[in-house]
């Protein structure tokens, strides 16, 4: 049986957008809410605790899946430093689902740090954690990915951006000359879009001399 099926709107490609540098760490992503349902509602192991008053209940997910702490369980430790730090988290960032970039210390590049962090990605969302406003839970810092433009859309600011990070390396760490590349966040389709300093994008971006 043929159903009506809409073309979703077309939205307008001047529009701000949001640069910020892409960080080579692994996804992932806290869930904080309120105990409202029955415990068999909320994933099995998820960590339950009372906060000024409240149960929340607190879990932790790589790309792919729930994760929680163990061996075999857990994604470079990042269920484990959730389920610690659980009750500041809560305060920090109230329910939601709170994606961002688990990365470090013997993930991916590891960016020359003794220490893992979470950055996160709605940069507009969390604007008091931005990148120098951190906190600092068991030497991890929780902040925002580090924003390189905001403004009008333009293939200008995105090669600027991405000349900038070449020639001057990483804003998330300092004195790293690797970093990946950045992404694109257009605020009017809601869509991400990455662009990378590595082959894969080589002569799609660089600025003419």
């Amino acid at each position: 049986m043929h159903e009506f099926a809409p073309w979703p709107k077309t939205t307008r490609l001047f529009r701000d957008i949001v640069v910020t540098e892409k960080l080579d760490g692994t996804n992932a992503a806290i869930h904080i809410s309120e105990l409202t349902l029955g415990w068999e509602d909320y994933p099995p192991e998820s960590h339950s605790l009372v906060v000024d008053g409240v149960r929340y209940v607190v879990s932790a997910q790589s790309r792919k899946r729930l994760i929680y702490p163990g061996k075999t369980t857990d994604n470079y430790g990042f269920a484990a430093w959730v389920y610690d730090h659980a009750r500041d988290l809560v305060r920090l960032l109230g329910e939601g689902t709170h994606f961002g970039e688990w990365w470090g210390r013997g993930i991916q590049r590891n960016y020359g740090l003794e220490e893992r962090r979470f950055s996160l990605f709605n940069t507009e969302r969390y604007g008091h954690l931005n990148h120098d406003d951190a906190a600092v839970f068991d030497g991890s810092r929780i902040n925002t990915v580090p924003v390189l433009y905001e403004g009008m859309f333009g293939s200008e600011h995105i090669e600027e951006a991405l000349y900038w990070l070449q020639e001057n390396g990483s804003v998330a760490a300092p004195g790293f000359t690797d970093p990946e590349g950045i992404c694109v966040y257009h605020t009017a389709s809601r869509q991400v879009s990455k662009v990378t300093l590595d082959n894969n994008d080589s002569g799609k971006w660089e600025v003419s001399n």
